[in-house]
C-alpha cells in the first residue's frame, strides 16, 4: 500500500507515492550495487525506486495494467540491459517469469500486500466507498467482478466470504441483504445495503462496510491463494543468504506470513499453548526471523492507512526448498 510522498528523498515524477515501512523493508533487505531485488508488488513503484537508487536491477510485477504502463515510462526500463524488468503477471508466477527472463536466483524479494492507494483513490475501480463507483474491485480490471460475485453468488456463498476474509460477525445479516437488494452496481449502494443492516450512524470509529469491502475484494481477487503461492515462490527464488520482506495489512495476511516463517525456520505452529514447540522435520529454510515492525507513530500521523500495516522479514539459508503437496 502506498501514500503520497512529494517530499521523500527516494520519491520523483516517476514513483509519486511510496509504500508504508519503506526505510524499514530497505533495511531488512540490505540492497547493495548488482543485486537482483524482486519487487513482488510494483503499484508506485516506491520500493522499486529506492531499490534501483541503490543500484540494484528490479524485476516488478504487477497484475494491474495501469501499474505496468506506469512503470514503461521509466527510464530504468530503457538501460542496456536494463535495470527495471517489468512483469505483467501476478507475483505468485515469478518462478517461471523470471526463468523465462534467464534468472534462477534473486537476492531478495519485497511483497507489499493488498490494495494500493492508487487504486483505493481511484472511484471508477470501485476498490472503496469513500466516493461513489462502480462495483468492480479487480486488480488486474479482468475476470469476474465485485458487481458479478454479489449478484449472483448464493446467500450462503456470501455469508461465507464475509466471515472468512472480513472476519464479520453478522455475516449471514449482511448476506441476507445484500440479496434482498439486489442487483447493486456501485460501491454506494452495497455500503449503504451493510450500513443499514448493521445499523450504522455518525460518529462510529469504523465504517460497518469496511469488513464486507475488504472480504469482497480479497475474494475476487484470490488475495490469499495468491500470498500463499508467492512465499512458496520466494523460497524456491531466492539465493543462500537472500532477504524476504513481506508487508501485510490485517491479521488474515499477517497470520499467512507468520506461518509459513515459522514453519520455514524449523518449527509448526502449535496446536496448544501447553505443547511444547514441535522440530520440523525438513532443514529450516529461513533463519534470522526478524520480530514483527509496525509504523511509528509520526508515519501514522502521515500517513493514517499506514496504521495496520505489519513487516515480517527473513533470510534464506542454504537448504533447500521444501516440496509441496498438492492441496
Amino acid at each position: 500500500m502506498s501514500v503520497p510522498a512529494a517530499s521523500s528523498p527516494v520519491a520523483s515524477a516517476a514513483a509519486p507515492h511510496i509504500p508504508v515501512l519503506l526505510d524499514e523493508v530497505i533495511a531488512a533487505l540490505a540492497p547493495a550495487p548488482g543485486a537482483v531485488i524482486v519487487d513482488a508488488t510494483f503499484g508506485a513503484g516506491g520500493y522499486t525506486r529506492a531499490l534501483l537508487n541503490a543500484g540494484a536491477t528490479v524485476h516488478a510485477f504487477d497484475r494491474d495494467p495501469d501499474a505496468i504502463a506506469a512503470g514503461r515510462t521509466w527510464a530504468e526500463t530503457r538501460e542496456q540491459p536494463p535495470r527495471l524488468v517489468l512483469h505483467p503477471r501476478r507475483f505468485s508466477e515469478m518462478v517461471a517469469a523470471l526463468a523465462e527472463a534467464g534468472v534462477a536466483q534473486v537476492d531478495g524479494i519485497a511483497m507489499d500486500i493488498g490494495v494500493s492507494s492508487m487504486q483505493l483513490d481511484q472511484a471508477e475501480r470501485g476498490f472503496a466507498f469513500a466516493a461513489d463507483g462502480p462495483l468492480d474491485m479487480r486488480m488486474a480490471q479482468d475476470g469476474p467482478s465485485a458487481a458479478d460475485f454479489v449478484n449472483t453468488a448464493p446467500e450462503a456463498e456470501i455469508a461465507d466470504v464475509l466471515f472468512h476474509y472480513g472476519e464479520e460477525r453478522q455475516s449471514r445479516r449482511v448476506a441476507r441483504a445484500i440479496v434482498a437488494a439486489r442487483p447493486l452496481s456501485t460501491t454506494g449502494q452495497l455500503a449503504s445495503v451493510v450500513r443499514k443492516a448493521l445499523g450504522h450512524h455518525p460518529g462510529m470509529p469504523k465504517d460497518p462496510a469496511t469488513r464486507t469491502f475488504q472480504a469482497i475484494r480479497i475474494h475476487v481477487n484470490a488475495e490469499l491463494d495468491e500470498l500463499r503461492d508467492g512465499l512458496n515462490a520466494a523460497e524456491r527464488l531466492l539465493r543462500s543468504g537472500g532477504r524476504l520482506a513481506v508487508v501485510s495489512f490485517h491479521s488474515l495476511e499477517d497470520r499467512i506470513v507468520k506461518q509459513f516463517l515459522r514453519e520455514a525456520g524449523g518449527t509448526l505452529a502449535n496446536t496448544s499453548r501447553h505443547l511444547p514447540v514441535v522440530a520440523a522435520a525438513s532443514q529450516p529454510t529461513f533463519a534470522d526471523v526478524a520480530k514483527a515492525v509496525r509504523p511509528s507513530a509520526a508515519e501514522i500521523a502521515r500517513n493514517p492507512r499506514a496504521r495496520s500495516a505489519t513487516l515480517r522479514a527473513a533470510i534464506r539459508t542454504a537448504a533447500p526448498a521444501r516440496e509441496r503437496r498438492a492441496a
